[in-house]
C-alpha cells in the first residue's frame, strides 16, 4: 500500500479519474481533456455548424467594429449600414443553410445539435432585425420573415419526421 503524498495522489486518481482536484490550496491536474463546445455527430453536421458560426459571428463582429470604430476611433466611414446590412443578410443566409441541411433536422440522430443551435441563433437575430425593419430599412422585413420561416419550418419538419 502506498503512503504519504504518492498514496494520496493515487487515491485521488482512483476516485475521480481525469478531473481537477483542489486539496489544501494545492491544485493537481491529472490529465488534460479537450472537449468541443458542439460535438458534431457527423461530417455533414460539422460542416453545417461551421457555416452557421460564420453567418452568426460576421454580423455581430461588424456591429461591434462599427460601434467601437465610429465612437472611439473617429472613423466616419463606419456608417450604420456597415452593421445593419450584415445583420439583415445573416438570417437570409441561415435560411439557405437551413434549406440545404434540412435532412439534419428531420433526423434527430444526425443533427440534433444543428437543429437546436439554428433555432437559438434565429431567435437571437429576431429582435435586432425587428428594430432594423422599424427604424432603418423596410428591407429588413425579409430577414424577419426568414427567421420566422426557420422557427416554424423546424417544428413542421420534426412533425413530418415523427409521422
Amino acid at each position: 500500500m502506498k503512503s504519504g503524498a504518492a498514496g494520496e495522489i493515487f487515491r485521488v486518481r482512483q476516485a475521480i479519474g481525469s478531473r481537477q482536484v483542489e486539496q489544501s490550496s494545492t491544485t493537481i491536474i491529472l490529465e488534460k481533456q479537450t472537449v468541443a463546445p458542439f460535438p458534431a455527430k457527423g461530417p455533414e453536421e460539422s460542416r453545417a455548424m461551421k457555416f452557421l458560426a460564420a453567418f452568426t459571428l460576421t454580423p455581430i463582429l461588424c456591429f461591434a467594429f462599427q460601434d467601437l470604430g465610429s465612437e472611439y476611433g473617429g472613423m466616419d466611414w463606419l456608417t450604420t449600414g456597415y452593421a445593419a446590412w450584415p445583420m439583415m443578410a445573416g438570417p437570409v443566409l441561415m435560411l439557405l443553410l437551413f434549406i440545404k441541411y434540412r435532412e439534419l433536422i428531420r433526423d434527430p440522430r444526425k443533427g440534433a445539435n444543428f437543429s437546436q443551435t439554428i433555432k437559438i441563433v434565429a431567435f437571437l437575430f429576431l429582435i435586432p432585425n425587428v428594430f432594423l425593419a422599424l427604424g432603418y430599412s423596410r428591407l429588413a422585413v425579409v430577414s424577419v420573415l426568414s427567421i420566422l420561416a426557420i422557427l416554424l419550418a423546424d417544428r413542421q419538419l420534426k412533425k413530418q419526421a415523427r409521422a
